[in-house]
């Protein structure tokens, strides 16, 4: 399947970093390379993007789409959780802009041999990168009744966490589940009809996040990655963040606090003692939501948030 990759919030991504300021710049999850491609186009001469991906499929659509800016740009393999290792591998020591596009891609949702979709038939896979060892499979079949329910919980927000936990552990005993639609049943099943009709969504849609992100180790990446790109960015570069659900907006609002913050010291204390000095300021004080046109035009950014914060 062509990897396609549709930049959500792409006018106000380019307001928050200004690429035509010039300096080095950082795509996190680059994907396929829509927002990318559109960083590069505007870089000045001497500029320079590093794009980061741990999707094998993205990495060989987002090299191919940034040709024509080769002289500009290092597409490199790697989990934005590694963003100091990634940028001391591409001799950058220190950055001008950084973006986070969080979240499964549209692409991966497309493919269902991926076993993202609770829609498509196929393996229960669900590995950003193919090369890790952890899958969805594993999740399902190996993890223990409360972990199951405390992973649906905690990255789903399930509230039937429990009874789908259970009903995932009765299934197994009578064969391992191995296919996402048998998950997507199970997981449908175990939640009470009268909800299901009220649900606008499909009712596996959470269990499917939860596993997700605990296969790949999703909300684990974002605050390291923030703090180091924070702590690398030059004065007045800027951190982009785009999120898609409450975790990660949470994440990522608690990180921009804590960066932005000064002295934590009591308030009775005369002076400071503990030193602190924020790192940041926050440029957006409510996260920055699609307009109308946008979303007509790309209905999953409905839920795309963007933050911003400001390296002082």
């Amino acid at each position: 399947m062509e990897f396609s990759h549709v930049p959500v919030l792409l006018d106000e991504v380019l307001s928050a970093l200004e690429p035509s300021r010039g300096g080095v710049y950082v795509d996190c999850t680059a994907g396929g390379g829509g927002h990318s491609f559109e960083i590069a186009k505007r870089l000045l001469p001497g500029s320079r993007l590093i794009a980061l991906d741990r999707d094998d499929d993205a990495l060989e659509a987002c090299t191919a789409r940034l040709a024509p800016f080769s002289d500009r740009v290092t597409v490199l393999k790697s989990n934005f959780l590694n963003l100091s290792a990634a940028l001391e591998l591409c001799g950058a020591d220190r950055i001008d802009g950084a973006l986070w596009d969080l979240g499964v891609s549209s692409h991966q949702l497309d493919d269902g041999d991926r076993g993202f979709s609770y829609q498509t038939d196929a393996p229960l896979d669900m590995r950003m990168d193919r090369t890790g060892e952890k899958t969805a499979f594993d999740v399902v079949n190996t993890y223990g009744e409360d972990e199951l329910a405390r992973i649906l919980r905690d990255y789903g927000e399930e509230r039937f966490a429990a009874r789908i936990a259970h009903r995932i552990c009765e299934a197994r005993e009578q064969a391992p589940i191995e296919t996402t639609l048998e998950l997507a049943e199970i997981a449908a099943s175990a939640i009470p009809a009268k909800e299901r009709r009220r649900e606008a969504q499909h009712p596996a849609r959470r269990t499917f996040q939860a596993v997700r992100i605990e296969v790949n180790g999703e909300l684990d990446a974002i605050a390291p990655s923030l703090r180091a790109a924070a702590e690398r960015m030059n004065p007045g570069g800027r951190l982009a963040v785009i999120t898609f659900h409450s975790l990660e907006d949470r994440v990522v609002k608690d990180v921009f606090r804590e960066l932005s913050t000064g002295c934590t010291c009591p308030p009775e204390f005369p002076v400071c003692v503990c030193g602190k000095k924020p790192l940041v300021r926050l440029v957006t004080r409510k996260p920055v939501l699609p307009g109308s046109e946008e979303l007509k035009i790309n209905p999953r950014s409905h839920s795309a948030k963007l933050r911003v914060a400001e390296k002082l």
